[in-house]
This record gives C-alpha cells, sequence and structure tokens, in this order.
C-alpha cells in the first residue's frame, strides 16, 4: 500500500464513515479541516482527499469499524508504516495477529507478520508489544535481524 492507496481508500469510504458517527457533512468538515463544498466533491467521488485530510480523519476515527475493516489494522498504525518504517522501539500492544495477521517468520522472541488486507508487515514480540510496521518486507526483515542481534548481544553481557 502506498499513501496514494490510502488517500483513495479513505476518501471512498469517508461517506460512511460520517454516517457510522452520525455527523452532518457540514460537521465533518469542520472536524477533518475542509469545506462542506470540498466534503461533498469527496463523498461524490469527483475529489480524492489530500493526505493531510486522510491523515485527520484516521487519527479522529481511528476506533471506526468501517476503517478497521478496510485496513484490516488501526489507521493509525497503517500511517505509521507509511510514514515511520524505520522505527526500531518497543510501541503498543498488539491483539497478537488472531484477526487479519499471518505471521511469515518467526526468531526468537519475534515474529513477523502480514497483513492480510493491506498487505503491511509489522514485526512484534513475545508480549505482543509492536516495535516496527513497513509495506517493505525486506526492512522488516532487516529490522527482525537488528533486534535478533540486540538479544543475542544483551544475553551475551549477561
Amino acid at each position: 500500500m502506498t499513501r496514494e492507496d490510502l488517500i483513495i481508500i479513505v476518501s471512498e469510504k469517508l461517506r460512511l464513515l460520517r454516517n457510522e458517527v452520525h455527523l452532518s457533512q457540514d460537521k465533518m468538515a469542520e472536524m477533518i479541516g475542509v469545506s462542506k463544498k470540498t466534503l461533498v466533491q469527496i463523498e461524490k467521488e469527483r475529489l480524492s482527499a489530500s493526505w493531510s485530510t486522510v491523515v485527520t480523519a484516521c487519527a479522529l476515527f481511528r476506533k471506526s469499524d468501517i476503517l478497521h475493516m478496510v485496513l484490516g489494522d488501526d489507521p493509525l498504525h497503517v500511517i505509521d508504516a507509511l510514514v515511520f518504517d524505520d522505527l526500531l522501539l518497543p510501541q503498543k500492544r498488539t491483539g497478537g495477529g488472531r484477526m487479519f495477521w499471518k505471521t511469515i517468520q518467526k526468531k526468537g522472541k519475534f515474529k513477523v507478520q502480514k497483513n492480510v488486507l493491506s498487505h503491511h508487515y509489522r514485526l512484534i514480540d513475545g508480549h505482543d508489544l509492536r516495535w516496527g510496521s513497513s509495506f517493505d518486507k525486506e526492512k522488516i526483515l532487516e529490522q527482525l535481524s537488528t533486534l535478533e542481534g540486540r538479544d543475542e548481544n544483551a544475553s551475551e553481557d549477561q
């Protein structure tokens, strides 16, 4: 998935998202920072939302069932995967991949999983903490090797 793919997906679902949370067009436009006219054009699929509008909508409505169903994950995690694919710090606890995730590789206490809907990858540990996300499989596998190396070095130091 690319930024453009996410823009298309969110643009196409904006009307459903607005209806899911029972907002008027005026209120939704105000919340996401566009004019009502622009929102109407996006909802009629005559215009695509901007990247900043998509990020705002994903942040404000991150609990949306619609966004979770079309993306297969928390919308902000998908954005993280697009923007911060070099991050190697434990982030947020995940559900462990029981839905929407397929484990493609395991090493020690870490595993790499692929989202079956958005096709992005994530790196999680044995406590289901997310250490990284990316649409680049090789980058996630490199992160796995780096973390595995850190883990081995820590064991040697003890």
